[in-house]
């Protein structure tokens, strides 16, 4: 197979293997990505209402909001996505246009100058926005690599599990090492701005290793002009798998983005103890990399989906345990560590899942989109964590929480016990029932079979 400029000719076969260097180096670029979306899923709210002293209520709107915006706006970056023709490929130079810009508007995101109140939440709304728009603009070509680097699913499978070993260790890192650092530095503002100052300078170079090292080979059928928006946003209507995963990574990220978001809530105000932040932090990320491991065997033996559902029941039995006692910390910590393992397949999977949905899309309508197709994992993560976090905001808020005192009240304890521990159950049993309704994986083969041997796709 001939290559040029990061771009090969033609398409990876079912038998082709990805080399260990390629997987790798593609996957750096999740681990620049992870450390700062879990940084923001963990930090940020607590950052804003004890930090920045803004109101908890104010907090989950901005969230809210900006989410909602930002994932309509995932939809034209998907779209310029799929217009993009370089001799590098359509996704990759997004990857070497988008790192430094990230890693500056992380730089900015965790930095509170002193503006007064009106002041410090126009600063939060502009500088959220401006993260999440560019975050958006890296991740969403940055997923979309999955389907462009091989068409084979094991291997696509096998290249989101690397994918996700090492962006799951960026969380892990987060996690143990965010809070150390800030109080390292002095804590208060300046201790969070020097902390995020060092990641927002790590971040690019970390991006520049994965646009080094991989390459796009997959093309369409046929070579197809630009499609429309309207057009494309036509055909991920009528790809019903698409938004039954959409439907079900949205849950996902609801479900994880209340957790992570309320994790130093609950060390605090409910286990009494703000430095066992730093093990629910782990129990919630270290757990997926081990099920992460664990996962190939057993995708290869039963499929994607049923272990995708395997790790559903899971999540529920951790999401049930809890309830034994709530306030007991070695239970909160097996409960959250067999949470956390159960959502190891759909973590595993995630990328690959949307990526077989590109060859129904193409299959079903004749119109291949890389780019919309992958807006929507980063449309389901905005909406999700952009809910999850407004959602932990204003129950705060109506709970009566008053960020930085030591004390809460007996209506914002309850608050938050029941995020923390109610909201889960009906979270993952709406995920259940979702995967129930995803067959895509029996039908896949002779759906990819038909398209190769295809001169021009058809409507089906």
């Amino acid at each position: 197979m001939s290559s040029s400029a990061g771009i090969d000719n033609g398409n990876t076969g079912y038998g082709e293997k990805l080399s260990l260097k390629e997987r790798l180096g593609y996957a750096v670029g999740d681990l620049s990505t992870n450390i700062i979306f879990t940084a923001i899923s963990t930090f940020l709210t607590f950052f804003y209402t004890d930090i920045a002293g803004i109101s908890a209520g104010v907090v989950g709107t901005i969230f809210l909001i900006t989410r909602i915006v930002d994932g309509i706006i995932d939809i034209g970056i998907g779209a310029l996505v799929d217009r993009t023709k370089s001799r590098h490929g359509k996704a990759r130079p997004w990857i070497k246009w988008m790192a430094v810009p990230f890693g500056l508007s992380v730089m900015v995101l965790f930095t509170a100058p002193n503006l007064g109140e009106t002041g410090a939440i126009i600063y939060a709304s502009v500088t959220y926005f401006v993260c999440m728009m560019i975050y958006s603009a890296i991740n969403i070509p940055y997923s979309a690599m999955n389907s462009l680097m091989t068409q084979d699913p094991y291997q696509r499978t096998v290249l989101n599990i690397t994918r996700m070993v090492l962006s799951l260790t960026g969380g892990v890192a987060i996690s143990m090492f965010t809070m150390p650092m800030v109080q390292a530095f002095g804590g208060g503002k300046m201790g969070w701005a020097i902390t995020f100052g060092i990641i927002g300078a790590v971040s690019p170079l970390l991006y520049a290793i994965t646009y080094k090292t991989t390459k796009e080979r997959v093309k369409p059928v046929v070579v197809q002009k630009d499609i429309p928006l309207r057009k494309g946003a036509r055909a991920l209507l009528r790809n019903k798998y698409w938004i039954i995963v959409l439907l079900f990574s949205v849950i996902l990220f609801l479900n994880t983005g209340i957790s992570s978001a309320l994790n130093i809530y609950y060390a605090q105000y409910i286990l009494h103890d703000p430095g066992l932040v730093a093990a629910l932090g782990i129990g919630s990320i270290l757990p997926i990399i081990v099920g992460i491991l664990l996962c190939a065997p057993l995708m290869k033996r039963i499929g994607k989906r049923n272990t995708i559902l395997v790790g559903c029941f899971v999540t529920l039995a951790g999401s049930l345990l809890i309830l034994v006692d709530p306030s007991h910390f070695e239970i909160v910590l097996i409960s959250t560590i067999l949470k956390t393992l159960g959502v190891a397949p759909a973590v595993a999977t995630g990328s690959a899942l949307l990526a077989d949905t590109v060859e129904y899309g193409e299959w079903r309508t004749g119109a291949r989109t890389e780019g919309l197709i992958f807006s929507g994992a980063s449309l389901a993560s905005k909406i999700g964590s952009g809910f999850g976090g407004a959602i932990v905001g204003w129950a705060l808020a109506i709970g009566g929480y008053a960020g930085g005192l030591s004390e809460q009240s007996d209506s914002a304890i309850t608050a938050i016990k029941l995020l923390y521990i109610g909201f889960p159950i009906v979270l993952v049993l709406l995920q259940i029932g979702f995967m129930f309704m995803y067959t895509l994986e029996k039908k896949l083969p002779s759906i990819v079979e038909e398209l190769q041997s295809l001169s021009v796709p058809s409507e089906k």
